[in-house]
């Protein structure tokens, strides 16, 4: 097992989520971002598929078919979609995305930056995170409102840079002011 390279990836992770988070003032996020991740659940199974390039989660899922790891984790963190998945509201029978909150959105963007810039390292780019997305599974499930704002700001960042993009999600999206010196000032 590899636990001290899974536990430095995880970690490494975490503060990078955190930094984003806080950048844009989702504080208690921030901080709770991915614990579960430290769980034996989830931290057992990620020693045990570490490879240091990828997600331990999908090495599992390819040996066993699953992966238990991640079933863990998204029933336990709102900025996955996966969490927000459930019977449709109008007496639908079948399993529909829900609209997720605005702050787990920008966490779940947030997410995606941190997790590129962890497997890419000094090669990453603002485009990588909307690459990953673009090649993935993610979207069927995913409630429109919810895919549309991801996309969004996904695009921005890749067209526009962090610093703008964090702008627009802090005055725009959140609708938070910076304070500089003692007043609220609005950035442009």
């Amino acid at each position: 097992m590899k636990a001290l390279q899974h536990f430095t990836t995880i970690t490494k992770h975490k503060i990078l989520v955190m930094k984003e988070c806080f950048r844009v003032g989702l504080y208690r996020q921030g901080l709770l971002h991915d614990l579960s991740k430290y769980s034996p659940t989830e931290f057992l199974v990620g020693c045990k598929y570490y490879q240091g390039t990828r997600s331990p989660n999908n090495a599992e899922r390819e040996e066993r078919g699953y992966s238990s790891a991640w079933l863990h984790h998204k029933g336990r963190n709102k900025h996955h979609y996966e969490y927000w998945i459930d019977y449709g509201a109008e007496g639908e029978r079948m399993l529909t995305g829900m609209k997720m909150p605005v702050r787990y959105v920008v966490e779940m963007f947030l997410d995606r930056i941190a997790a590129s810039k962890v497997y890419k390292g000094d090669a990453y780019r603002d485009s990588d995170p909307l690459e990953y997305y673009l090649g993935g599974k993610a979207g069927d499930m995913m409630h429109p409102e919810t895919r549309a704002l991801l996309e969004k700001l996904l695009y921005m960042l890749a067209e526009r840079g962090e610093e703008q993009t964090y702008c627009y999600v802090r005055e725009k999206v959140l609708k938070r002011r910076r304070r500089h010196s003692g007043y609220v000032s609005r950035q442009s």
